[in-house]
Order: C-alpha cells, then structure tokens, then sequence
C-alpha cells in the first residue's frame, strides 16, 4: 500500500497524473478519434508531357497528378476525412524538363470547391498569382504557370509547417530571455513538440494571464500572421510593453496543431478531428496537454485568466465574441478594445459577430471555464499582409493600454 501510495505521489508532482476539470457546453461535439486517409507522398511524372509535382514536404497536400491532355494536368485534392469544412487546402510543388506554359485544373470530390486563390513561391518568394493566370468555368478552377527545371510551390495558402513556426518564434526570443521562458510541454499524436512561450518580467506570481492560441486549423494562415505581429508587439522595446509586462503574464501557444499542419490537412489534426471542438473533455492530446498546462500555470503562481483570444482566418475579417460580459473578469473590454481598434486604424470598422458558444470551442471555453474575455479573433483570407499588420500591431497596443488601465 505503501509503495502504491508512494507512486502516486511522484506521479502527481513529476508526470502531471492528474485529471482536468471540464467545461460544460450546451452542444457537445463527439471528438473521439477518427481515421484519416493519409496521402501517398511521391513525385508524380506526366511522361508525355514531362512535367512533375511533389508533395514530398512538410504541409503539402497532393492526392493526385493526371495529364489531360498536352497543355494540362488535373490537381486532385482530397480532404483528410468528412465530415468537414469546405476548406480545401492544397499545396505542391512542380516542374517541367523544359520550360513551358502548362495548365493545372483542381479537381475536388463531389460537395467540395475551390476557396483559396493559388500562391506562388518563386526563388524563395511568396506572392499571389496574377489573375489573368487564373481561368473559372462554372466550379472549375484551372490556372496556368510558366514551368522551367526549378520547382514552383503551389499553394492555397502560403507553407507555414511546424519548422517555419519553429524558426520564426526562435528568432523572435533571441535576446529576448528575460521575458521570454521557452518551454516544450508535450508533444503531439506524432510526436511533435508542443510549445508555449511563457512571456513575463521579474515574477510571474499572482499576475493576471492572458492566453493566446493560434493554428488550430492548418490553413489559416493570415490568422497566424496577426498572432505573429501581436506577439511581436507584446515583446517590442516600447514603454508600453515594458510596463504591461511588469504587471500581466501572457501563455502564448504558436502552433496548437502540428501534426495538421505538416500532414498538410484541411481542418483536422493527425487523429481526424477538430481540435477546436475539444475544448470540454480534452479528447484530443493537444488540447488536453494545453489545458493542463494552463491550469498547472494557474495554481502554481496563483493567478487568474482575464482574456484569451484564439487566431483564426476565415472568408472576411471578424471577431466571434461572447454576449455574456458583465459578470467577466473585464466587462468592458471588448467594447473599448474595438473602439480603440476604430479609432486608430484609418477607415477601418470593426466586424463583430456576438454569440455565446454553444459547441466547445476555445473563446466559449475562457468563458465558461474562467469567467473570463474569450474572443476567436479571424482575419480574412484574402486580407493583405500590410493590412494583418496594421491590426495585429494596433490591437495588441490598444489591449495593453486598456489592462493597463485596469491596474491603476
């Protein structure tokens, strides 16, 4: 009895060994696992024509590669299960042995068509493809490309896999580790690393916590760039920040779905299912070891969540908020945030969607879970990188003046 007891014990300060509390929801979602079909990662060669395409990369997704005819191959894109999203991510690399113009037309199954326009990389450049390049009959998107020897990406969105986010967050903290406290909490179905930039000044005791969340869809991209400005925002050498980080605490979490992401998935994770419909018994590991993550973080230094906001990208440019906000822990944040977002972005307006979440999603799980400001945060996915960092960097500005407040 005595050993069992002593493990037990080890268990729950070393491993973590303990249950999490859920969080109920109106409308619960069945999260358990659920078979994907994975591609088959190969180089495809049309031999007549002598043109290829690879999805031999990290966050390519290739299904198919058929020559129509001399001038045109046909893309198929699979999703990796269904039900799902109309979200109908693809991204792949081609080639010819001569240069040539060549058509690609997208072929997607039965209920499913194109959302994302093509994104080119070229001699290590992004850019969106010129739209006299782009040719829709009816559903059907065909575009065409100049091919030579050296391999185009083609993408719906541009790749952003598990070792770019890596990179970038990297190089963002270099410098920085003061403030900034790196630290790998689990790791994913796949076995990759699951992390969070755990960002304060001097202490972190008793300092209220903002939670960021960001990538739990593979594709949403421009979402991610508005984390990326936001948090660069946070970490900046202004005044602001400095002060804003002598008094909060902020869980950043770059990369909720690695596996998606790399596996080139269209919503889901390695385990078939959408991580943002897991936020109430944490079915999934990824949510399950960044809840208790949280709430390790909580307890430890004794602290509380005021607000958590979760990047997204969808058709346009919004913000999913909660109704409920007077009994919050910052009843009138959301209000003074868009004001302030209003006020100092030229012609811009804020779009907010108000709902209480009914399924499990992360804003409903801030609310329901810790009475606190929970707001899924989309940009479009056709909003221009000028525009994302425009409002990443406003928004995280005007919400460290408005906590600030908050402490006087």
């Amino acid at each position: 009895m005595k050993l069992v007891f002593f493990y037990a014990v080890l268990c729950f300060l070393f491993l973590g060994c303990y249950s999490v509390e859920k969080v109920t929801f109106k409308t619960p979602v069945d999260t358990s696992n659920r078979k994907i079909i994975k591609q088959i990662k190969k180089i495809y060669r049309l031999k007549e024509a002598e043109v290829f395409a690879s999805n031999t990369f990290d966050g390519a997704r290739l299904n198919g590669f058929e020559q129509v005819n001399d001038s045109t191959a046909q893309v198929i894109i699979s999703p990796e299960n269904t039900p799902i999203n109309n979200s109908a991510y693809y991204a792949f690399k081609t080639w010819s042995s001569t240069s040539k113009s060549f058509y690609f037309t997208f072929k997607y199954p039965t209920g499913f068509k194109n959302r994302y326009i093509p994104k080119l990389k070229i001699n290590n450049q992004w850019s969106i493809i010129d739209s006299t390049n782009v040719f829709i009959k009816d559903s059907i998107v065909t575009i065409k490309l100049q091919l030579t020897k050296t391999p185009i990406t083609v993408a719906a969105q541009e790749v952003q896999s598990s070792k770019d986010v890596e990179h970038w967050y990297t190089k963002l903290i270099e410098g920085k580790e003061n403030r900034v406290h790196l630290k790998n909490y689990g790791k994913s179905p796949l076995g990759k690393k699951l992390t969070v930039l755990n960002i304060y000044k001097n202490s972190s005791k008793g300092k209220d916590i903002i939670v960021l969340l960001t990538r739990q869809h593979p594709p949403e991209v421009t979402g991610y760039y508005a984390f990326q400005y936001f948090l660069e925002t946070i970490l900046g050498d202004s005044d602001l920040a400095k002060e804003f980080l002598n008094r909060y605490h902020v869980l950043a979490f770059p990369l909720l779905n690695p596996d998606g992401v790399d596996l080139g998935n269209w919503r889901h994770n390695s385990n078939g299912v959408d991580t943002n419909r897991d936020w109430f018994e944490y079915h999934q590991p990824e949510i399950e070891k960044t809840v208790k993550y949280i709430k390790k973080t909580l307890k430890k230094n004794h602290s509380r969540i005021v607000l958590g906001l979760d990047f997204h990208s969808t058709w346009h440019d919004v913000f999913y908020t909660n109704k409920s906000r007077t009994e919050t822990t910052l009843p009138n944040f959301t209000e003074d945030w868009f004001a302030g977002l209003e006020a100092n972005i030229p012609n811009y307006k804020v779009n907010e969607a108000a709902g209480n979440s009914d399924k499990p999603v992360s804003k409903g799980w801030f609310l329901y879970g810790f009475n606190a400001v929970g707001i899924t945060y989309e940009i479009g996915d056709k909003t221009p990188e000028n525009e994302i960092q425009l409002i990443g960097e406003t928004s995280a500005e005007q919400m460290m003046k408005i906590l600030l407040k908050e402490k006087k």
